[in-house]
């Protein structure tokens, strides 16, 4: 069978159509060698967590290194109880770490002492019971706020200067938005001032698209026209969920003939149906544009009109998220043309809802055209 477009969770190599891990984030294996703590960012559905399981497997794979993907999500529900936060990530981080590491890499039994230290002397202890140096890339870490984000981010400040024999030799922070938006009751992020650097992972450009189709070409025969894949990047922008989505649309439901290709006209209507069907990855962006200071700047954008004194960090917010791209001629732009769709309707869904039906006395019960009552409620506007 072969390997199909995906839009759901991370990808895999042997089931989905994918790009290397490594052509999408050229230098981080040199940040990694330079023992650097740092932090990637990007909008949901961008393939993070699908570069970041790659990049652990190969750096594994290489026999240099133990690296490995976890999450602090679990810990979200313990926002302000560090205690049982502590608790719940380093259970998840058991599980993940014995599906994804052999044996001799795996860490002794998680000790659970002092609260706000966990995290800390586990990662110590396994640090020093490998052989090779200890890689971690922490997924959702913007899903922590106040008390248990300070504690996690202390703990791994507090072990730093120990790496590599006594800590991790590298750390990765990935998430939604840059470590400086995240909510914290203190209002300062000082205490990690030991990341090296910020990365946004970037979106697909037109080669990488045009790579992307390609590799369905090859398994399947089924050709996209070069331009069908002009057009998926330029109603996409690169965007990674909808350049999948628009051809899993085609090749699964629309044209599931191989020997069709796929042409300009299919990538168009599928366009329209994903923007009609408002997907999960479309309909997520309706959550975010219920925020109060994403509404103060898309509204004006989309209306023609001058910002006005909005704060450059909500602006930076929302090129974070994905709404908007700066762009090249300068000024902020919405995202891609997909986005400058949707965007609109949701914002006015709720007067669309409100307005009153219509029912026009110049139909008929069967909808059709009763000319002599139009010709009436003409004269009476008249």
């Amino acid at each position: 069978m072969s390997r199909w477009f995906n839009t759901a969770g991370p990808c895999k190599p042997n089931k989905h159509y994918m790009l290397p891990a490594t052509s999408r984030l050229p230098d981080l294996e040199t940040i990694i060698e330079q023992e650097s703590y740092f932090v990637v960012h990007a909008p949901r559905q961008t393939g993070k967590t699908t570069a970041m399981l790659a990049l652990a497997k190969q750096l594994t794979d290489s026999g240099r290194y133990a690296a490995v993907m976890v999450s602090v999500e679990v810990g979200s529900a313990f926002n302000n109880n560090v205690d049982a936060a502590e608790l719940a990530i380093l259970g998840s981080w058991r599980n993940t770490i014995e599906d994804n590491l052999p044996k001799e890499l795996q860490p002794p039994t998680w000790v659970y002492n002092a609260p706000g230290q966990r995290i800390s002397e586990n990662l110590r202890a396994w640090s020093r019971a490998i052989e090779h140096p200890l890689v971690l890339f922490i997924d959702k870490f913007d899903s922590l706020q106040d008390q248990t984000l300070v504690s996690v981010l202390r703990q791994l400040r507090s072990g730093f200067p120990s790496r590599p024999e006594n800590f991790p030799s590298s750390v990765g922070l990935f998430g939604l938005r840059d470590i400086r938006d995240c909510k914290l009751a203190s209002g300062s992020l000082s205490f990690f001032n030991i990341k090296s650097c910020s990365i946004n992972l970037k979106n697909f450009n037109q080669e990488e698209v045009k790579e992307l189709y390609q590799q369905h070409t090859e398994e399947t025969g089924q050709i996209f026209t070069p331009e069908a894949t002009t057009t998926a990047f330029d109603l996409t922008q690169g965007q990674p969920w909808l350049v999948n989505a628009l051809a899993k649309e085609i090749v699964e439901k629309m044209v599931k003939d191989r020997n069709i290709p796929i042409t300009q006209e299919h990538i168009l209507e599928a366009k329209e149906i994903l923007i009609a069907r408002q997907d999960t990855h479309l309909d997520s962006l309706a959550e975010k544009l219920r925020e109060q200071r994403v509404k103060n700047i898309i509204e004006p954008i989309l209306s023609g009109q001058a910002l006005g004194d909005t704060p450059n960090d909500d602006r930076q917010y929302l090129i974070d998220l994905g709404l908007l791209r700066r762009d090249p001629a300068g000024g902020l732009v919405i995202a891609n043309p997909i986005y400058r769709e949707v965007i609109p309707r949701v914002l006015v869904q709720g007067t669309q809802d409100s307005l009153p039906l219509i029912s026009p006395s110049w139909l008929t019960p069967e909808g059709e055209l009763n000319k002599d009552a139009l010709l009436e409620a003409f004269i009476k506007f008249w």
